[in-house]
């Protein structure tokens, strides 16, 4: 059946809010655009109070005059406003709105919430907006460049452009390379890479 099931558009964005509170019950929104072909986060940021003006800026700051996208996909979210509609439109983008109460219909976004969830904010509570934003720029590096996604082969959704050496015994290393840890997190994650020996 896998033959049957069609690609996700390469040149889709889907995007979404989720909230987050810190140690002191403060309520933030964090509004995150992901690629859906890619599986790349492509903009995200935080704010007290998501206004129509300040989501018309962050749709501003993501779609400059030569963007490959076609469709965006939201909720109707009152802001997500006509204004906002106009603007993508005014960029040649098809705003497709999920249908009322239908989070299943904004699958890529909603998974991609659930995983930061999981894997990030389920595990360290945002002590003020500067953390939030510190602990989200860290962990959204490591989901585009060092975390490895199913959907894509298992890979990366900002492949490196350095290639692996192919072994020549199973799964043993040549000789002339070594396995290189780096903590995500505080050690929360980690990322491998294959570094020359020195």
């Amino acid at each position: 059946m896998e033959h049957v099931r069609a690609k996700p558009c390469p040149r889709r964005l889907a995007c979404d809010f989720f909230t987050t509170v810190t140690v002191s019950f403060r309520i933030f929104y964090v509004f995150v655009v992901l690629e859906v072909g890619t599986r790349r986060i492509v903009h995200w940021n935080v704010t007290e109070y998501p206004s129509e003006p300040w989501i018309l800026q962050q749709f501003r700051m993501i779609l400059p005059g030569d963007q490959p996208h076609r469709f965006v996909i939201h909720d109707r979210d009152t802001v997500f406003s006509a204004a906002v509609d106009q603007l993508l439109s005014d960029a040649q983008l098809t705003v497709l709105k999920t249908p009322i109460r239908s989070p299943q219909a904004n699958a890529y976004c909603e998974r991609l919430i659930g995983t930061i969830r999981r894997e990030c904010l389920d595990w360290v509570i945002p002590l003020n907006e500067p953390h939030l934003r510190r602990v989200l720029a860290e962990w959204i590096d490591h989901y585009n460049r060092g975390r490895p996604h199913a959907s894509l082969g298992p890979g990366l959704p900002e492949a490196a452009t350095n290639e692996a050496p192919v072994p020549s015994h199973g799964h043993r290393l040549p000789a002339t390379y070594r396995v290189v840890v780096n903590p995500v997190l505080g050690g929360l994650h980690h990322e491998y890479r294959l570094e020359a020996a020195a």
